[in-house]
């Protein structure tokens, strides 16, 4: 990502370009293609064995199909070209389709749960064996699809929500497999519906952060990896600048993050080089790739945002 700066009237801009999406393409196309077809398998397994475990499985690996699709046309939609109607492109899909994986996992937990809380009440006979054996495939397809994703995980907060979700994944598979085994060596039937319970937890566990997170996203909260005071304190202390105001920074989408602000400079306009190594600085200490600093040089002409205006 590189950052670039351009003086108009007393404004710096820096642009932050995200272009590593493309190479995950395939990612996405196999992933999605392996999951789908784990989904299947599983789901029918999981009717034919009678195993609510399964089944609760499978319901969570469907979404799980669903948030990769949903990610990655998110994805696609971000590289298109800003227009005269979205003049910041289409940036923002990454984070209208995490709010949306979001809540669609919760109401699918829902259900389990509901189903789960009732077999726990009349427990029903489990192919023990077969629960065993397609949960452990499900181990080895969400293994592989987290490694698809594991070299982009820590620059991408898209790409490490898809390897966290299928590390996840192959977890509570594994838990499948453990209750399998425990119906098999015990014979206790409620143990398929209280593994159930257990998966439902760990997922609204997961959810619920990201859930938050996308909330607060879409509210243009400042992204959690920034500090607002460290922001206020660089920019306060750049040479010249006597005081700041009207402060913005927001999450243009999950990947990249704007700043606007107002610094009053009274000895004059500091140059193109002031606010160029400003805006590389920005983005090189904070990750914030696309900065709008606006100069003001006189209090006759105030900024009406200023606490000091007239």
């Amino acid at each position: 990502m590189t950052a670039h700066s351009h003086d108009h009237h007393g404004h710096a801009h820096g642009h932050g370009h995200a272009g590593h999406h493309d190479e995950f393409a395939t990612a996405f196309a196999l992933g999605t293609a392996l999951n789908v077809g784990f989904v299947a398998v599983e789901a029918a397994f999981g009717v034919v064995g009678n195993s609510m475990a399964l089944l609760a499985d499978a319901g969570h690996n469907l979404s799980d199909v669903l948030a990769l699709l949903v990610a990655w046309g998110a994805t696609t939609l971000a590289r298109r070209r800003p227009s005269a109607r979205f003049t910041y492109g289409l940036r923002g899909t990454t984070i209208l389709a995490a709010l949306f994986n979001a809540l669609v996992l919760l109401v699918v937990i829902g259900g389990i749960a509901w189903e789960a809380i009732r077999r726990l009440g009349a427990p029903e006979p489990v192919a023990g064996r077969t629960v065993i054996v397609v949960a452990a495939i499900g181990i080895a397809i969400n293994g592989l699809t987290a490694l698809l994703f594991a070299a982009g995980r820590k620059g991408d907060i898209n790409i490490r929500g898809a390897f966290l979700h299928m590390v996840a994944d192959a977890a509570v598979s594994a838990g499948v497999v453990a209750a399998g085994l425990a119906i098999l060596f015990t014979g206790r039937l409620w143990l398929d519906p209280a593994v159930s319970l257990v998966i439902a937890a760990v997922i609204v566990y997961g959810t619920w952060s990201l859930l938050r997170e996308s909330i607060n996203m879409s509210l243009d909260a400042v992204p959690a990896g920034i500090e607002p005071d460290d922001v206020q304190d660089f920019l306060a202390g750049l040479p010249g600048v006597v005081r700041i105001h009207d402060l913005h920074i927001w999450p243009m989408s999950t990947t990249e993050v704007a700043l606007t602000c107002h610094l009053f400079m009274p000895g004059g306009h500091p140059g193109d080089d002031f606010t160029h190594r400003a805006a590389l600085d920005l983005h090189d200490r904070f990750g914030i790739g696309h900065a709008t600093l606006q100069i003001e040089i006189s209090e006759d002409y105030a900024c009406t945002l200023s606490e000091h205006a007239v």
